[in-house]
């Protein structure tokens, strides 16, 4: 007796190795909307520069004129002396205010408070007036003993001049903004890494210089490289004790030829130059410092 033939369960076709190889086709997300933004946008730089270049009033030829005078490249050279003793002398101070704001010391903490109070509340050219007109106040300075005899003392008009108290001003002032960078930058830095630095027996200073403030300069590159640039801009101010810097000096051409927007137009250029180099070097500060970031 013979049994019958099973057959077995038919299996669906599989797939040719052709067929599985195949790549999916990928269809490219169309964005209508960005392309028409993007046309706005240059249509509108297309305007601008067209009615930058052909109106005749921005007088081109008088800004090639004076673009490189003399008198405007001293300007600009005491502009950038300016800038360079006010930052110098502002994180310099900046930073010893800092340093007391996180001290334990209840005094440092509450004079270095005080100090950025004041000189964050009081407006710069306010700052300025005061130093240049410090002799109202007080003709002649002593130095000595508080309440007591005076070793010696010294006329105030002599003293502290235009320059002067340009460069006071603007470094008074500065410190006040600096040591908040500079505070802010140092609370950053993760506290195990103090712990850590003085587990090793590194002195205080060592600490401060080699450990912790290395990783707190990214933090405090970028907000610095603002307030210089900043300040190049803020250096105008002093134009009030006419020192002759940019600003200033461009006034003092135009009074004279009456070409207003020329001569700012020159100033414009000057300052779009000294800020654009500006944050070129702060790019390349910023990415030394952020090596080895995670």
């Amino acid at each position: 007796m013979t049994l019958p033939e099973v057959q077995a369960p038919s299996l669906p076709d599989e797939p040719s190795l052709q067929e599985e190889e195949r790549p999916s086709d990928v269809v490219t997300a169309r964005h209508p909307l960005r392309w028409l933004a993007g046309a706005a946008v240059l249509v509108l730089l297309a305007m601008a520069a067209n009615a930058l270049v052909t109106n005749p009033a921005w007088e081109w030829a008088v800004v090639g004129e004076y673009l490189f005078a003399p008198s405007v490249a001293r300007s600009v050279l005491l502009t950038l002396e300016l800038t360079a003793m006010g930052i110098v002398l502002g994180f310099a101070l900046g930073t010893v205010l800092a340093l007391m704001r996180l001290s334990a010391n209840r005094l440092l903490s509450s004079v270095a408070w005080g100090y950025v109070w004041l000189f964050r509340s009081v407006p710069l050219i306010l700052q300025l007036l005061f130093w240049y007109n410090l002799a109202l106040l007080y003709p002649r300075l002593s130095v000595g003993v508080p309440f007591g005899p005076a070793f010696f003392d010294f006329g105030t008009m002599d003293l502290i001049g235009p320059l002067t108290a340009a460069v006071l001003g603007l470094a008074l002032h500065q410190a006040a903004y600096a040591a908040e960078i500079v505070r802010g930058g140092l609370l950053s830095v993760d506290h195990g890494q103090r712990e850590a630095a003085a587990a090793l027996g590194l002195p205080p200073a060592r600490r401060l210089f080699r450990i912790i403030l290395p990783q707190a300069m990214r933090t405090i590159v970028p907000n610095a490289g603002n307030e210089i640039i900043g300040l190049v801009k803020g250096t105008s101010v002093v134009y009030i004790m006419a020192l002759p810097e940019l600003f200033y000096q461009v006034q003092v051409i135009y009074n004279r030829n009456g070409r207003v927007m020329a001569l700012l137009l020159v100033a414009a250029i000057w300052y779009l130059i000294l800020t654009t180099a500006l944050s070129a070097v702060q790019y390349y500060v910023e990415r030394h410092y952020g090596r080895g970031r995670a």
